[in-house]
């Protein structure tokens, strides 16, 4: 299999981004916890005090040269009122972002990531340092071969 690059679907300008859910932390040797969280935090969808929307986040930030990163599968939410234990919560800045879509299950995420690095490294765009993140629409169902997602890279202004 030849690795192509995968062109952002579009550009846009972020807004400020209230999220709570369950994070934990990564590294990119051993994902096979990111289902589990989700897993946890999916019949929390809805659920979750002051959300706001259906659409659901997993967010990527503070990594590290190692390879780890801190990772938050939460919800927007629009108010800063009491949640329960175990919840985090982040604030996403603005920022100017690079969007682009991953059809398919999440079998193939990897491959879509590994076509946007491709992507970015051919660009000349330059990767911002904050948080990317991944944008799931209220009815998406990650085995639906049909489902379609958003992968949001943060890139610095030129």
């Amino acid at each position: 299999m030849t690795l192509q690059p995968i062109p952002p679907a579009r550009y846009e300008e972020g807004r400020l981004l209230a999220l709570a859910g369950f994070a934990d932390r990564f590294g990119m040797s051993d994902l096979s916890g990111l289902p589990l969280l989700w897993q946890r935090f999916a019949p929390q969808i809805g659920q979750v005090p002051g959300q706001h929307g259906r659409d659901s986040y997993g967010v990527c930030y503070n990594p590290d040269q190692q390879g780890g990163f801190d990772y938050l599968a939460g919800v927007e939410v629009s108010t800063a009122g009491p949640l329960p234990e175990g919840f985090s919560t982040l604030t996403l800045a603005p920022q100017h972002y690079a969007v682009f879509e991953h059809r398919g299950s999440l079998q193939g995420l990897k491959a879509t990531f590994d076509g946007i690095f491709l992507w970015l490294a051919q660009s000349g765009e330059q990767q911002a340092y904050a948080a990317l993140f991944e944008r799931y629409p209220a009815a998406f169902d990650p085995a639906d071969p049909e489902a379609v997602m958003e992968i949001w890279v943060p890139l610095q202004r030129k």
